[in-house]
């Protein structure tokens, strides 16, 4: 596989999937597919949550799959379905695309395989193939394993003014969605609903977004290792034009 990311539509099966070209390898319905990933002993394990996802060892390559899932009330009686018909503009291949764009860029986002949506009578269901970060924990994980130094908040801090200085919102920063490997970088995940804007107000919202992501988890477990010292030198790296 190439560096380039090349964009591409098939039909496989019921899934109308955007994909990378220069992979080599053959897609078939059954990575969309986690009981049939199960049965051909391809899954790795899997992470809970809104978006369920499943880490996969294909033709040795390692993805991650994730479906797309509603939070909130409206999850409670239409857990993964989609108003709409436009394949461009749908949940995944938004994400996709977005993805393929910050990857274009070399900013710290996992690279974007393929991206599903299978239509039905007015409403859609998605999935999102990208490569899995090796090594790697999240925030929160960290956090709650020990406590950090300077550094790292710095560069946490740099890493999302990264981001900002492009005009990249991420709909949902928080504790979770941000990876750290086993090199220390520090990567973004889970671009749904996000998007390349105009710089403006939204950066201070998108980090007090998750200033109150690490402040529930300290609520929550008491273990948790975040002060608000961690959060001013966090500042200070995000504030420092390097």
């Amino acid at each position: 596989m190439t560096s380039e990311i090349k964009p591409q539509i098939k039909k496989i099966g019921q899934h109308s999937v955007l994909y990378d070209a220069s992979l080599e390898t053959e897609l078939t319905e059954d990575l969309f597919n986690p009981v049939m990933l199960r049965k051909r002993e391809l899954l790795a394990g899997q992470a809970l949550g809104r978006g369920e996802a499943w880490f996969i060892n294909y033709q040795g390559r390692s993805w991650v799959l994730r479906h797309f899932r509603r939070g909130g009330l409206i999850g409670r009686f239409v857990a993964d379905r989609y108003l709409g018909w436009a394949l461009e503009g749908s949940r995944s291949w938004s994400e996709w695309r977005l993805l393929a764009e910050l990857y274009r860029r070399g900013l710290p986002v996992p690279r974007p395989v393929a991206a599903s949506v299978r239509r039905g009578c007015g409403f859609y269901r998605a999935d999102l193939l990208m490569e899995r970060i090796p090594d790697s924990i999240s925030l929160a994980g960290l956090l709650s394993k020990g406590s950090q130094p300077v550094m790292f908040w710095e560069n946490l801090g740099a890493c999302l003014r990264r981001f900002h200085d492009q005009g990249v919102y991420h709909a949902d920063l928080n504790a979770n969605n941000i990876l750290i490997n086993g090199q220390s970088r520090i990567y973004l995940i889970d671009f749904d609903r996000g998007a390349i804007c105009a710089k403006g107000e939204w950066t201070q919202h998108n980090l007090q977004r998750l200033k109150r992501s690490l402040l529930k988890i300290k609520g929550s477990s008491p273990g948790f290792h975040f002060e608000e010292e961690d959060w001013r030198c966090l500042l200070h790296g995000y504030e420092t034009i390097l």
